[in-house]
């Protein structure tokens, strides 16, 4: 562990590890499989990257999440770690190099998407690669009792096969404890190991608050508790309204969701980390790889499919350790509305039949033929072209997915890439128009390694330094690209659809009872769970949520909106909002101590003091340790 500890100040210059870190890097570091279940911002990220830094050989990381992917690979080469990511995105000449360079230990990390698992090239490759470790991120993905399954997960095996004396390392922030055994069945554990960080929160409150108008209690809510926060809803457009109805109410806020275009979305995201923004309003695109600590309150507008999702959106809250409130807010057509989507997540058989159909006809490929084609994947289009319900056909894809016919990766930001596919000598030979020749020398000094590795671009960038407009940048590449000097991808935003069989005739499409009526009985009782953790007033909302995900045995929270009615000690909340205004009140005049607080004014002390410490947790007050006086801080 000395080691450990030696690497972990070396590159991420930390000198301790954080709470059950230690426990699993010492796990993986003894070639055990293990499974590790840590909430979100526990510093899963460490447990494979330290253990993998202490041995020879590359670590092969397991994501889906692309853009996640991505920064991850850029933050390691920031620390002088060699490493690289393949993806769907990802142009085959690309991949090649780039599995080729990592047989010859080019790479210390190599995070590959699952789809990529299967494929004959990587999997020729891999073999020949030393491998100390395969790190699986969202590890719950793998099972199908889960509520985010993806079939390409189920080739790890695979390649656990192909390379057997390499350990597994699995990574979740949410799972059940039949989810846990699954897991562990599906990667073919040695022996079970798991290790569980305990996903109750201290300082992060669950509440529910009842409401017909949703759009005014979550303005009173933003008004009540100070800092920044996130809403979540369930559409892009809705995303949209509430955040233009919260600007109206004076609260400054954006909205997100993964149909902006790559800058907007970037843009938008670094004013809300950088709290300029103080609500960003979001689809569950949003938060993935996202790590602002000082976030007040998540409130959920609409209800989620599964309590493990509510669970991990709602756990973007407080990373801080300082309070923190989990709100979804809700009213009596929300079951309604939920149920609902069980008949648009599994429409029926013949008409997921139907869009398979028309899905060979849209790519015009012929049956028996498309085995491992991938096609840039434009959705509305496809759905125009055939008059289908977007959210129909999308959930029909996903059960396609899920029996094995296909494999679609969720809307993904693939930065532009460039390598040169000359060498030097030919580079200088090559006759250069002006624009070119400037823009070579900048790609040259920005960028290393394009002579043996594609990099990432940005055009904007490159526009910048040469004085061009980004449009003249990208033609110039375009220019150089058509000459074979480069290979040149620009930034796309779409998804990626791979034929992971021959096309079939639809008479001989087989979706069985584990692919359709066992998950969608599944999903029934995820929805069911969801209505039951809504509707529920005598459980405390930490006990419920955390009896779900496997911990019994809990005492009552004591601070969600169920113990408080059910505590007849606790403070009132008309009471509570009496004493607040009262206290705000006396600290607008001048700082006072907290004698004078509770003399002015004239409760019973422990509920002013109560109320005192609420008003601290969430910033609104401050101790001014010169004075040792309680000041009031200015609203954001």
């Amino acid at each position: 562990m000395e080691n450990y500890t030696d690497i972990l100040k070396k590159y991420w210059g930390y000198d301790s590890f954080r709470p059950l870190q230690r426990e699993i890097i010492e796990s993986a570091g003894l070639r055990r499989d293990t499974l590790a279940l840590m909430p979100t911002g526990g510093g899963k990220s460490l447990t494979f990257q330290v253990p993998a830094m202490a041995k020879s050989g590359l670590c092969v990381v397991v994501t889906p999440l692309i853009a996640l992917m991505n920064d991850q690979v850029e933050n390691l080469k920031k620390r002088e770690i060699p490493a690289v990511a393949i993806h769907s995105g990802m142009h085959n000449d690309q991949i090649l190099i780039a599995l080729d360079n990592a047989v010859y230990g080019a790479y210390k990390f190599m995070y590959v998407s699952p789809e990529r698992l299967g494929t004959e090239m990587f999997q020729k490759k891999i073999v020949q690669t030393e491998v100390c470790l395969i790190a699986v991120d969202e590890a719950h993905c793998i099972s199908q009792w889960g509520y985010d399954f993806r079939p390409a997960y189920l080739k790890i095996a695979e390649i656990r096969k192909l390379i057997p004396e390499a350990p597994v390392l699995a990574l979740t922030a949410t799972a059940t404890p039949e989810v846990v055994d699954d897991i562990q069945n599906k990667l073919l554990f040695k022996e079970k190991n798991v290790f569980r960080k305990s996903f109750a929160r201290p300082n992060l409150t669950y509440v529910v608050r009842v409401s017909e108008n949703k759009e005014e209690q979550l303005v009173k809510i933003l008004t009540n508790v100070p800092g920044t926060s996130v809403v979540y809803v369930r559409n892009r457009l809705k995303s949209k309204e509430i955040a233009e109805m919260l600007n109206e109410k004076g609260i400054r806020a954006e909205h997100f969701h993964a149909g902006l275009a790559p800058e907007l979305k970037n843009a938008v995201q670094k004013r809300w980390t950088n709290s300029e923004t103080r609500v960003i309003v979001a689809t569950n695109a949003f938060g993935m790889g996202i790590d602002k600590p000082d976030v007040r309150t998540v409130v959920h507008i609409d209800l989620p499919d599964s309590l493990e999702a509510y669970f991990q959106e709602a756990g973007r809250a407080g990373r801080d350790e300082q309070r923190a409130y989990a709100v979804l807010l809700y009213n009596n057509s929300d079951a309604a509305k939920l149920k609902k989507r069980i008949s648009d997540t599994f429409p029926e058989k013949s008409y997921i039949l139907k869009v398979y159909d028309a899905l060979g006809n849209y790519f015009e490929i012929g049956v028996g033929s498309g085995l491992d084609h991938t096609f840039a994947f434009d959705l509305a289009d496809f759905c125009k072209s055939y008059g289908f319900s977007h959210l129909q056909a999308y959930n029909a894809l996903k059960i396609l997915q899920q029996a094995g016919y296909i494999d679609l990766t969720d809307e993904q930001d693939s930065a532009s890439s460039v390598i040169f596919n000359v060498n030097k000598d030919e580079l200088y030979n090559f006759k250069q128009t002006e624009r070119q020749e400037k823009l070579i020398h900048v790609l040259l000094r920005s960028y290393t390694g394009l002579f043996t590795n594609p990099a990432y671009i940005s055009e904007e960038t490159i526009a910048a330094r040469l004085n061009l407009k980004r449009q003249e940048v990208y033609e110039t590449l375009t220019e150089l690209s058509k000459e074979k000097i480069i290979t040149y991808i620009p930034r796309r935003q779409t998804p990626f659809l791979t034929y992971t069989l021959e096309r079939h005739d639809i008479k001989h499409i087989l979706l069985g009872k584990n692919v359709y009526e066992d998950r969608l009985a599944r999903y029934q009782k995820r929805v069911e769970s969801v209505l039951e953790y809504a509707q529920e007033d005598k459980i405390c909302r930490l006990k419920l949520l955390l009896a779900y995900l496997g911990q019994k045995d809990l005492a009552p929270c004591g601070k969600c909106d169920v113990c408080i009615k059910n505590n007849e000690k606790a403070l009132a909340v008309s009471e509570f909002d009496v004493i607040k205004n009262e206290i705000e009140k006396l600290l607008t005049a001048e700082p006072q101590n907290i004698q004078n607080i509770i003399q002015n004014i004239g409760k019973n002390d422990r509920k002013v003091m109560e109320c005192v410490r609420f008003l601290i947790d969430i910033g609104r007050i401050e101790l001014d340790k010169m004075t040792m006086k309680l000041k009031l801080k200015k609203k954001q």
